[in-house]
């Protein structure tokens, strides 16, 4: 109960941050609107197959633009505060848990923008939201958890980057593969299996958080 309380604590401290920091939240849905402003101005309404690359490309930069700078914008002064009033899980959870939240919001602002500028080429639209939801939290806990170790290292933004875009690769094309579902009306066969296995790699991403983190958490 009482690492239930710290978590949420911690959390609530990220929320009313990223409320009164709002030149963040707003950069980065800057960066999301004139992005996918210019993607229209240069190709109008793509086909389905380059539409549906292009979306979960965006997604991958709002995660690294967003999810960077949990763990890049705590001081060590900070930091030393936090680790003498909680355990290296709770905050590791919190940040996990900020994070998928943040990335739930910018997924489904990004959706919409799409829609709006880049034309609607879905056939199954509520699995594609179910989808971009999913996927954008997937990509949180992956940069969440790189961002943990980068931000023990000098040139953090650079160390994370090197290690996220070898390890995301795999996770980006397993997401588009299971997105061509919602262009088709035609459910593929296998859709199960490759959803299972993408909650399956969230699921891995959590646990070598939790133990490994605590060995960052000691330096």
């Amino acid at each position: 109960m009482n690492s239930f309380k710290t978590i949420i604590a911690l959390l609530k401290k990220d929320v009313l941050l990223e409320i009164r920091q709002q030149y963040s939240f707003y950069g980065v849905l800057l960066y999301v609107i004139s992005t996918i402003f210019v993607l229209y101005l240069a190709m109008g309404q793509p086909e389905d197959d380059v539409w549906n690359g292009l979306f979960w490309m965006i997604q991958l930069f709002v995660c690294v633009n967003a999810v960077a700078k949990s763990f890049l914008q705590e001081s060590k002064g900070r930091m030393l505060y936090f680790y003498s009033v909680a355990g290296p899980v709770d905050f590791i959870l919190s940040k996990l848990l900020f994070n998928a939240l943040l990335m739930l919001v910018m997924s489904i602002m990004s959706l919409l923008l799409f829609l709006v500028l880049m034309g609607n080429p879905l056939r199954q639209p509520f699995q594609f939201v179910g989808l971009a939801t999913l996927g954008g939290v997937s990509l949180s806990l992956v940069f969440t958890f790189l961002a943990a170790i980068a931000s023990k290292a000098q040139q953090q933004a650079a160390l994370m980057a090197i290690l996220g875009f070898p390890i995301i690769i795999p996770q980006l094309l397993l997401l588009m593969k299971i997105a061509t579902i919602a262009f088709s009306s035609v459910i593929q066969a296998g859709l199960g299996q490759m959803v299972l296995l993408l909650i399956g790699l969230d699921a891995m991403v959590i646990v070598l958080a939790i133990i490994l983190f605590p060995f960052l958490w000691k330096d």
